[in-house]
């Protein structure tokens, strides 16, 4: 199948729409890579399945996660691991500024 720009659009409606999710293929069309890519960040624990049977399947929030993995490689020129570090980075950020919020502290 040759997509063309009508089928990636669609990809990228339904993955941020479907809770069922998407399958590798279409899934690593929607986030601009290859499916070698996603297979690699998986093996690698950067990134988790929504649905792993039958088959792998990525939400809207796995998108997010791929498409910041590469903003990050891409900005800071960084291989896997330390992407790896700076997305728990940020992660603990985000969760200790929920904590802040929650506690009605600014």
């Amino acid at each position: 199948m040759n997509p063309t720009a009508s089928t990636v659009a669609t990809v990228i409606g339904v993955c941020l729409v479907d809770t069922a999710g998407l399958e590798l293929e279409p899934f690593a069309l929607a986030c601009g890579t290859e499916p070698d890519f996603i297979r690699q960040l998986v093996d690698e624990g950067l990134l988790q399945p929504a649905l792993e049977q039958p088959a792998w399947r990525f939400g809207g929030e796995e998108l997010a996660r791929v498409r910041r993995i590469c903003r990050l490689q891409r900005d800071f020129e960084a291989n896997l691991q330390s992407v790896a570090v700076m997305l728990d980075l940020m992660e603990e950020i985000e969760r200790l500024r929920a904590q802040l919020l929650r506690a009605g502290i600014r």
